[in-house]
C-alpha cells in the first residue's frame, strides 16, 4: 500500500463564519411567491394579501370547522332505556321507535342518538319488526 491511500481524504476548506453573508447582506425572497412552503407565514398580516386562491378556500374552510366544532357535543348523551329502567324497548310502540329513525327513514346511530351497544342493538331489531308489520315506514317516501 502506498502512503496516499492510507491518508485521509482531505475535505474542502469551509469559509469561515466572518465570512459568510449576514442575514441582512442575503437577498430578500420575492413577494410574489408567495407564503413560505412549511406554512410559516411568519405571522406578518401584510403577507396575506399575497396567498393564492386554494390557500384563502382551505383557510376559510378551517376557520369554519374550527365555529362548527365550539358547539358541538357540549354534554356526554345518555341512553333513554338504560336511564329509565321502566321504558320498554318493543317493535309495538312506533311513537317511541319513530324518533330513532331520521326523516329520510334510517336509523339514527348512536354516536346521535345517545344510546349503549345493547340498547342500539335491540332498538335496530325493533325497528326492523315494526316495518316488517308497517308499524313504520321502510322509507321516506312511505310516511
Amino acid at each position: 500500500m502506498s502512503e496516499e491511500a492510507s491518508a485521509p481524504a482531505e475535505r474542502p476548506e469551509r469559509p469561515e463564519r466572518s465570512e459568510r453573508p449576514e442575514r441582512s447582506e442575503r437577498p430578500e425572497r420575492p413577494a410574489d411567491r408567495g407564503p413560505r412552503p412549511g406554512g410559516g407565514g411568519g405571522g406578518d398580516r401584510q403577507s396575506r394579501g399575497n396567498w393564492s386562491v386554494k390557500a384563502k378556500l382551505r383557510a376559510r374552510a378551517r376557520k369554519k370547522a374550527r365555529k362548527a366544532r365550539k358547539g358541538m357535543f357540549q354534554r356526554r348523551k345518555v341512553c333513554r332505556y338504560c336511564a329509565d329502567k321502566k321504558l320498554v324497548l318493543s317493535y309495538k310502540d312506533p311513537k317511541t321507535l319513530r324518533l330513532f329513525i331520521s326523516e329520510t327513514g334510517k336509523i339514527t346511530p348512536r354516536r346521535i342518538s345517545g344510546t349503549c351497544a345493547k340498547h342500539q342493538r335491540r332498538l335496530a331489531v325493533a325497528i326492523k319488526r315494526a316495518r316488517q308489520i308497517a308499524l313504520l315506514p321502510i322509507a321516506a317516501n312511505h310516511f
